[in-house]
């Protein structure tokens, strides 16, 4: 059986709460689960206690038993020292296309110019 340890969204509509579950990776989001390990509030302040608590006993079981985490549960567990930090892929998303490299340097090119008369 393939194991995560994933989030199960609770609460209502714009007031999202967490469950941090073990569970099989073939049920639903927010169905049936093996074992709650904690909770996660995201509307809490990112310095309140609250606002991630874990079974680290329990999660590390897991853990041991072969479960996945999640991409952001996993970025809980790093915080709480429980697994090494994993190096993530830096997306080139944010950089700008051919196109725009083109014409930045059209630009570039033409207040050299400017300048230079």
């Amino acid at each position: 059986m393939a194991t995560k340890i994933r989030l199960a969204r609770g609460g209502s509509k714009k007031r999202p709460h967490y469950a941090i579950v073990a569970s099989d990776s073939r049920m639903p989001r927010d169905g049936r689960f093996l074992e709650k390990l904690g909770t996660y509030n995201p509307l809490l302040p990112k310095d309140s206690e609250d606002r991630i608590k874990m079974d680290l006993d329990r999660v590390k079981h897991w853990l041991d038993q072969g479960a996945q985490p999640t991409d952001r549960v996993a970025r809980f567990l790093e915080a709480a020292g429980v697994r090494e930090k994993a190096t993530r892929a830096n997306m080139k998303k944010a950089q700008p296309g051919k196109k725009a490299l083109e014409r930045a340097a059209e630009k570039a090119a033409k207040t050299e110019e400017a300048a230079a008369e």
